[in-house]
C-alpha cells in the first residue's frame, strides 16, 4: 500500500512530459557517446587488423624529390638513413642498392626475339613479396633468378608487343623462358643466363639477389664510384599516418603517393570521431543535468507529501530506495536499448563492409560495454546523490 501510495504522488506530481524529454535527452545522449566509442574502435581494426593490413602498401619505396637544386646529389646520406630507422612510425627500414655497371638483357630464343639495356637493383631479402626456394645465386650457379614488376609485364603485353608485333606472354610462360644476361664495366664483360622466378607487385624495379648485386659491383664498378643509395624501402604499419606524410614532406623525400593519400582523410575521419565524442559528452552532461534538474522539481513537487510520509514512521532510507528504483529503472533500459542499436548498427555495417572485402567484427567492442557500464556507474551515482541531498534537506526543514 505505501508503495503504491508514494508511487501515485511521485506520478501525480511530476509531469509525464517532462519525465519523457528527460529519458529521450539522456537517450540521444548515450546512443552518441557509445556510437563515438565503437567508432573508434572500428577504426582502430580496420587500420591495424591483420586481416585489412595490405602488405603491399605497407611498404615504402622513399627516394629524395629532384628538383634543380639537388640533380646529380639525390643520394641519401648517412645521417638521412640514421634519421629514418628512429621514426616512430617506421618498423624497419632497407637499402635499395643500385647497379653501377652496365646491363643487357635478351631472349635466346628465336620464337620471342627480345632485346634491351635494363639496371637491375637488389634489396634485402626480407622486403620481398615473392616467396621463391630459387632466390639464390653463387658464382657456380645455373642462372641469375630475376623478380620482375608486374607493371613491366603489363607494359610488354599491352603496348610493347603490339608495337613490335611480338606475342603476349603470360606470367607463367615467362617464368620458363631462358633470358641472356650480359655485364659489362671496368673493360670487362660478362654473359650467363638468367630467368624470371616471380613478379612483384611492391618494388617497381627489376631485382636480382643481394649477393649477385655485391659481387658484380665489386667485381665491374671502380672503386671510386659513390655506394650511397638513393633509394631505401620502409615498412610501417599505417601508411596513410600523417605523421609520415608529414615527416615525408619536411625532409624532401617522395614515395607513392597512391599508398599516402589516405593521410588527408584520416585527418578527416580523426577530427569527426573526435567531434562525435566531444559532442556526445557534451549531450550527455546536458542529459544528467536536465535529469537531475527533473529528479529535484519532481522532490520538491512533492515535499510535504514525503515530509509526512517521513513524519508517519517512513524510514528515508526505504524512500531513497524507492525514489532510486523509481528513476534508475528507466535509465537502465535507456542503456540496454543503446547497446542493442549500438550491436544492431555494428552488425549491418560488418555485412556491408564484407562485401567490399573489408574484415570487421560483427559484434561490438568491449571497450563500447566497458563505456556503457561506466555510463551506468555514472548515471546511478548522480541518482543517488541527488535523491539523497533532496531527502535530507526535506528532513532537516522539517
Amino acid at each position: 500500500m505505501l508503495q503504491q501510495l508514494l508511487k501515485k504522488l511521485i506520478k501525480n506530481s511530476a509531469g509525464q512530459t517532462k519525465f519523457v524529454m528527460a529519458l529521450i535527452g539522456l537517450s540521444v545522449a548515450v546512443v552518441l557517446i557509445l556510437s563515438a566509442v565503437q567508432l573508434q574502435s572500428n577504426y582502430y581494426e580496420l587500420l591495424n587488423s591483420k586481416n585489412n593490413q595490405d602488405s603491399i602498401a605497407n611498404f615504402l619505396v622513399v627516394n629524395k624529390a629532384l628538383t634543380d637544386q639537388n640533380v646529380g646529389a639525390s643520394s641519401l646520406s648517412e645521417l638521412q638513413l640514421a634519421d629514418l630507422k628512429k621514426q616512430p612510425f617506421i618498423e624497419s627500414i632497407g637499402t635499395l642498392t643500385a647497379s653501377r655497371y652496365k646491363a643487357s638483357i635478351q631472349s635466346n630464343s628465336e620464337l620471342f626475339p627480345f632485346y634491351t639495356d635494363i639496371a637491375f637493383e637488389s634489396v634485402p631479402e626480407e622486403f620481398i613479396d615473392v616467396n621463391t626456394k630459387e632466390w639464390y645465386w653463387d658464382e657456380h650457379s645455373n642462372y641469375l633468378p630475376i623478380i620482375v614488376p608486374n607493371q613491366f609485364l603489363d607494359f610488354y603485353n599491352f603496348q610493347y608487343s603490339f608495337s613490335q608485333n611480338l606475342p603476349q606472354l603470360t606470367p607463367q610462360v615467362v617464368k620458363m623462358v631462358s633470358f641472356k644476361v650480359t655485364i659489362q664495366g671496368t673493360g670487362q664483360s660478362i654473359s650467363m643466363n638468367g630467368r624470371v622466378v616471380g613478379f612483384s607487385n611492391r618494388i617497381s624495379s627489376m631485382l636480382v639477389p643481394q649477393s649477385f648485386m655485391n659481387w658484380a659491383n665489386g667485381k665491374f664498378v671502380a672503386s671510386s664510384t659513390n655506394q650511397q643509395p638513393s633509394r631505401v624501402i620502409i615498412r610501417t604499419k599505417d601508411p596513410g599516418n600523417p605523421a609520415l606524410s608529414n615527416y615525408l614532406k619536411k625532409e624532401g623525400l617522395i614515395t607513392d603517393a597512391d599508398k599516402t593519400r589516405f593521410s588527408k582523410y584520416r585527418q578527416i575521419v580523426d577530427f569527426v570521431v573526435n567531434i562525435s565524442g566531444i559532442t556526445g559528452l557534451l549531450m550527455l552532461s546536458f542529459a544528467l543535468l536536465i535529469f537531475s534538474l527533473f529528479i529535484q522539481l519532481t522532490i520538491a513537487s512533492c515535499k510535504d507529501e514525503i515530509a509526512l510520509l517521513i513524519l508517519l514512521g517512513n524510514a528515508p532510507k526505504s524512500l531513497g530506495k524507492f525514489l532510486m528504483k523509481r528513476f534508475f529503472t528507466a535509465n537502465i533500459w535507456i542503456v540496454l536499448l543503446g547497446i542493442v542499436f549500438i550491436s544492431i548498427a555494428q552488425y549491418s555495417l560488418y555485412s556491408w563492409l564484407i562485401d567490399k572485402q573489408m574484415m570487421l567484427s560483427p559484434f561490438i567492442s568491449i571497450y563500447t560495454l566497458a563505456a556503457a557500464i561506466l555510463l551506468l556507474l555514472v548515471i546511478a551515482w548522480m541518482n543517488y546523490s541527488t535523491i539523497q541531498k533532496y531527502i535530507r534537506l526535506q528532513q532537516a526543514t522539517k
